[in-house]
């Protein structure tokens, strides 16, 4: 266990709630999900799109996530110091019957209390690249 110096939240505890929260959110169970959400959390998505507080932000993901087909999602790696942590992963829906991968990083900060208080996303956009003049 590394404890942040500022911080009573160890990397393990830190890394649990986030892993806890990606699993919930995939198993669509909405419960268990929101109890690793602060109640006033910001998640700010790849376009800078914001969804805050709490109950916004699980309604949002629980109508959209039923409706991705074929949704999945991998995790690659996690990274956590303090109170921060930081996922490597790739979601992946299906699209006219072929799989479609978006590699993604989030990166959360918890609250004193242990629970997800920010949340952002970055993806990184997949195929050709623009010409360069």
């Amino acid at each position: 266990m590394v404890k942040d110096a500022d911080d009573t939240t160890d990397t393990t505890d830190a890394a649990a709630v986030v892993e806890r929260y990606l699993d919930r959110l995939v198993a669509h169970d909405w419960e268990a999900m929101a109890a690793c959400l602060a109640e006033d959390v910001e998640r700010v998505g790849p376009f800078g799109d914001t969804y805050s507080p709490r109950d916004p932000y699980v309604a949002f993901l629980a109508e959209l996530m039923p409706a991705l087909p074929g949704y999945s999602m991998r995790i690659d790696r996690i990274l956590s110091a303090g109170r921060t942590v930081l996922v490597e992963l790739t979601e992946v829906v299906d699209i006219g019957g072929s799989p479609l991968e978006t590699p993604e990083a989030l990166v959360f900060d918890l609250d004193a209390e242990g629970r997800i208080a920010h949340i952002a996303i970055y993806i990184q956009r997949l195929g050709e690249v623009p010409a360069m003049p």
